[in-house]
């Protein structure tokens, strides 16, 4: 996803500022809050109402019918009583960490986007429409918190969709987190609560609306004030792909609800168009970060990643099979062609001290001369890649990729256990290996991919340097050592779990969140943190709702029983929220 989580990685710089800068139509974000716009009390509030379309649909593709067709199991055959004592306890430590931070949203930001963990305040980045609230509510149910989720559905019947401080809204984010968490939430209990439809349908009218454009692509920064004047609206000719082709699975689920089939119609039409471009981008296979939604084209993009603004356009190519319940063969075809070539461009080795033989997800650019060019950072977003690979390898018979996601898999934790505090950075730069199957430790090749020193560094040996930048052995550099709470490493952890049965990964698991546990723990809530290298890393004043919605989730269904949300009944979406797969 992208949003403050799903920022800018590498050499993107100058397409972003086309996007941030060039907004049409309607007002211009602030390039310095365009991820950050919040509201504050007091402030004016804009009232959407739904207008004639101008550019109406005529025909709508219609959601697949009959019975599901057979798809692999994904998740392996666990015996019976498979929760130990053990793994029993650390469920119930989540569960407290998962109530410290919920009673601390609850007291200090009731209804509002996020808890600001340190001042005991809140912000309203996504519209104020109780983010973080509507984000947990399958989370509470999952975690037998039935009168903390009783009381968050009543208090959703006053979050009123058609109202907000903001100037725009971000229609990728929306519709993960509110569209997404009112579907899993309505799913996982079982349909009991029909308010929470009510409300997604509500959220689904409004977000309809940035799909009036005359190729039907969504305006993914959508202006509500240039929409009121009744203005005709266009698709941006620069668009973060993640930011379109990222609504596939939602708008399917609302359809399926519903049985109104204009949310279905609505990605239908954005998965076709990406279809018919995905071998004629300038790294077929894979689709740039940057996007003419405008012309529905990729010619000007040469920066392709798995990490952010591009990761859950290929996350929910399998999901949206599996929704679709295997009658789509055009998911699975795109998601063949975009591994094959994330795998060949993409995945590299890393060359580590102890050696292990684990596999990082890295950024390539493409030049017309110069071909493709692997750079050697690795994001903590990228980490979604094992699940992701692990559920293809399963339900496209794949086998041979279960290999390559366990060693994606690995490639995270290993991170995670090299640096001071046991967290993952946000960025960071390894040593590419020239084999997969060969790779040994080279002191000297380490030095020598060393960014050159800066400033003082000069007159430091390069042993000085590398405890100065606090480099452990194999890290090159770390552009960004943050903590923003993020789910990506324990999501791959946790499903590569469901797949293979083992109990290492929930022994890794159970590491990983001790340190998190230990290092991002405040009063009333848990900070992200400034320096994952540093024995005493600051705190941010912030807690996404990701971190109720997927990281403490994830974290709580490892050492869970495998049949509470079983794979093989439920597609996750981004935000980790529950969709019944059709049978």
């Amino acid at each position: 996803m992208f949003s403050v989580r799903r920022y800018p990685v590498f050499l993107f710089v100058a397409a972003c500022l086309i996007l941030f800068f060039y907004y049409k139509p309607g007002p211009v974000p602030d390039v310095e809050s365009i991820d950050e716009q919040t509201a504050t009390e007091g402030t004016s509030r804009t009232k959407y109402k739904k207008l004639p379309e101008h550019y109406p649909v005529k025909s709508f593709h219609q959601l697949p019918t009959g019975d599901s067709k057979p798809i692999p199991r994904i998740q392996f055959d666990f015996p019976s009583n498979t929760q130990s004592s053990e793994q029993k306890e650390r469920q119930k430590a989540v569960r407290d960490s998962f109530k410290h931070a919920w009673h601390g949203y609850k007291e200090h930001a009731w209804l509002k986007d996020e808890l600001t963990p340190l001042s005991g305040s809140f912000s309203n980045p996504f519209g104020g429409w109780a983010a973080t609230l509507i984000d947990s509510l399958d989370s509470l149910w999952m975690l037998d918190l039935k009168a903390d989720f009783e009381e968050a559905v009543k208090a959703i019947d006053a979050v009123d969709f058609t109202s907000t401080d903001l100037p725009w809204i971000n229609v990728f984010e929306t519709t993960i987190r509110y569209l997404g968490g009112l579907l899993g939430a309505f799913d996982i209990s079982g349909a009991q609560y029909p308010l929470l439809l009510k409300k997604a349908e509500e959220i689904g009218e409004v977000l309809y609306s940035a799909f009036d454009t005359p190729n039907r692509m969504p305006v993914t920064r959508w202006s509500w004030g240039h929409y009121l004047t009744n203005g005709k609206q266009q698709a941006l000719s620069s668009s973060l792909v993640a930011e379109v082709g990222s609504l596939s699975i939602e708008f399917t689920r609302l359809s399926q609800l519903t049985g109104n089939p204009k949310y279905f119609d609505a990605v239908q039409r954005i998965s076709d168009a990406f279809e018919k471009t995905q071998t004629k981008t300038m790294l077929p296979g894979l689709w740039p970060v940057v996007m003419n939604a405008e012309a529905v084209n990729f010619d000007g993009g040469n920066g392709f990643t798995l990490g952010g603004m591009a990761d859950s356009v290929y996350e929910y190519l399998p999901k949206q099979y599996m929704m679709l319940g295997g009658h789509s063969d055009q998911s699975k075809k795109m998601y063949e062609s975009a591994i094959e070539a994330a795998n060949e461009h993409l995945f590299f080795r890393p060359m580590t001290k102890d050696g292990p033989n684990v596999l990082l997800s890295g950024d390539a650019q493409v030049g017309h001369f110069t071909g493709v060019e692997l750079s050697n950072s690795s994001q903590h977003l990228t980490c979604f890649a094992g699940a992701m690979v692990g559920v293809g390898a399963k339900i496209f018979e794949r086998e041979a990729d279960l290999e390559i996601a366990r060693r994606l898999v690995d490639g995270c934790i290993w991170a995670y256990e090299n640096t001071e505090t046991g967290i993952m950075p946000e960025i960071f730069s390894a040593v590419p290996c020239q084999s997969r199957k060969e790779c040994p430790w080279n002191e000297a090749l380490w030095h020598e991919n060393l960014l050159p020193p800066i400033g003082p560094e000069a007159e430091l040996s390069v042993e000085e340097r590398i405890a100065a930048r606090r480099l452990s052995p194999g890290f090159t550099d770390i552009r960004d050592r943050r903590y923003l709470l993020r789910p990506e490493a324990i999501e791959s952890v946790f499903t590569l779990y469901r797949i293979t049965g083992d109990k290492k990964l929930q022994d890794k698991a159970w590491t990983m969140f001790q340190q998190i546990e230990k290092w991002c723990h405040t009063d009333i809530g848990h900070a992200a943190i400034t320096d994952v290298t540093s024995t005493n890393p600051a705190f941010m004043d912030k807690m996404e709702s990701f971190w109720l919605a997927e990281t403490l989730k994830y974290f709580y269904l490892i050492f869970s029983p495998p049949d509470l949300v079983s794979l093989d009944d439920y597609v996750l979406n981004t935000e980790a929220h529950p969709f019944r797969r059709p049978r």
